[in-house]
C-alpha cells in the first residue's frame, strides 16, 4: 500500500493554488530558521512570491533588475561568502537567459545557489511561446551537481523549498504559474531523491513530475472505469532519481508511460527512459511537448491542445496499453 496521503478533495472540487505560493510561503520560513539564507530577484518579485520573503527580510533581500545573468552570477559570489542564495524568476529568463552562468558560476564551482524557474510550461497561458518555457528540464538535469525538483502542487512546493534551503546543493525548482489542484496533505511525504506510490496498478505505470502527476492520477480514474489499472508514481525530483521506486514498479507492471509540461527531448522522460533501458528496457511511451514551441490561449485550452489533461492522456495510455506489450524479466 502507498504511504502517500492524498487530498480526499483532490478528485471532487479540488482546492486550488498556484504552485509559486507555496515557494514563497517555504522561503519565508526557511529565512526564519537561518540567517545564512538570501533572496535576489530580477524585478519580478511579487510574480514569483519572493515578496514574502523581501517583506519579512528586506535587509537580506537584494533586487538586481533586468539582469539575469548578473542575478546568478552575484548570487554565486555570495553563496562563496557562506551565504545560501534563493534566485527568482521566469524560467524563460533563468535559466533561459543565463544558463552560461549557472554552469560556470554556480554548478562548475558546486556552489549552493537556489534557482527559482517560475512560470514554466505551457499553463502559463496567453504570453505565448516566448514566455513559455519547456526546455528547462533538460538544460538544468545535463548540469553536474545540480539537483532538479519539479514539485507537483503548492503544499509540496513549500517542502521542497524548505528541503533544498538545507541540501548544501546547486538546485532548480520549478514552478507553474496558474492555480492547480493540491493532490497533497501537510502530512504526505517529501525527500529530496524520492519518488512516491500514489495508487497502486499492475497494467501500467504513469510516471508523472510537476503538475502532470495530478493529471495522471485523473487518467488512472478513467482508465480504471475501462478495466485498466495503472500505478501512479509521483516522482518531483527529478535529478536525483529514485532509481529504486521507479525500478520496482516498472518491473511490477512491465510498461511505463511519463508524463512532462515540458519536452520530452531530454526532459523527464528522457531521465526515465535512459535509466530503464540501462536496467530493465522495456516499452515506454513519453508524453510531453513534441519537438514544438506553444502558443498563446489560457491554460487550459493549452492544456486540451497538447493532450497535457487527464482525458487526453487516458486516451494516449489506453492506445499504448493495446499495442505495448507488458515486459517482465
Amino acid at each position: 500500500m502507498t504511504d502517500f496521503a492524498l487530498n480526499d478533495k483532490a478528485f471532487d472540487n479540488p482546492e486550488l493554488e498556484p504552485i509559486r505560493a507555496g515557494f514563497g510561503r517555504g522561503l519565508k520560513e526557511a529565512g526564519k530558521k537561518d540567517e545564512s539564507i538570501v533572496a535576489l530577484c530580477a524585478d519580478l518579485t511579487e510574480s514569483t512570491k519572493m515578496h514574502m520573503f523581501r517583506d519579512e527580510f528586506p535587509e537580506r533581500f537584494v533586487q538586481v533588475g533586468v539582469a539575469e545573468q548578473n542575478l546568478v552570477t552575484v548570487a554565486s559570489g555570495m553563496a562563496r561568502a557562506g551565504k545560501t542564495p534563493f534566485v527568482s524568476s521566469y524560467a524563460a529568463f533563468s535559466p533561459g537567459r543565463n544558463w552560461e552562468q549557472i554552469r560556470t558560476t554556480i554548478a562548475l564551482n558546486n556552489q549552493p545557489v537556489k534557482i527559482i524557474g517560475s512560470h514554466a510550461g505551457v499553463s502559463v497561458g496567453p504570453d505565448g511561446a516566448t514566455h513559455q518555457m519547456l526546455e528547462d528540464i533538460a538544460l538544468m538535469r545535463v548540469l553536474p551537481n545540480m539537483v532538479v525538483i519539479a514539485p507537483g502542487d503548492s503544499v509540496e512546493a513549500e517542502k521542497a523549498t524548505l528541503a533544498i534551503a538545507k541540501n548544501n546543493h546547486p538546485s532548480y525548482l520549478r514552478l507553474a504559474r496558474e492555480k492547480t489542484p493540491i493532490f497533497s496533505t501537510d502530512d504526505s511525504p517529501f525527500e529530496i531523491g524520492k519518488a512516491y506510490v500514489l495508487r497502486e496498478g499492475d497494467d501500467v505505470t504513469l510516471m508523472g513530475t510537476g503538475t502532470m502527476t495530478y493529471q495522471m492520477l485523473v487518467a488512472a480514474n478513467i482508465l480504471a472505469k475501462n478495466g485498466v489499472q495503472a500505478e501512479v508514481v509521483h516522482v518531483p525530483t527529478i535529478k536525483p532519481l529514485d532509481e529504486k521506486t521507479i525500478l520496482a514498479s516498472a518491473r511490477k507492471t512491465g510498461r511505463v508511460v511519463t508524463a512532462e509540461e515540458a519536452q520530452i527531448a531530454g526532459g523527464f522522460g528522457s531521465a526515465i527512459t535512459e535509466f530503464l533501458s540501462d536496467q530493465l528496457p522495456m516499452p515506454i511511451k513519453r508524453i510531453g511537448m513534441q519537438d514544438r514551441f506553444g502558443e498563446s490561449g489560457t491554460p487550459d485550452e493549452l492544456l486540451e491542445h497538447f493532450g497535457l489533461t487527464g482525458e487526453k492522456i487516458a486516451d494516449t495510455v489506453g492506445e499504448f496499453v493495446k499495442k505495448a506489450h507488458q515486459y517482465h524479466r
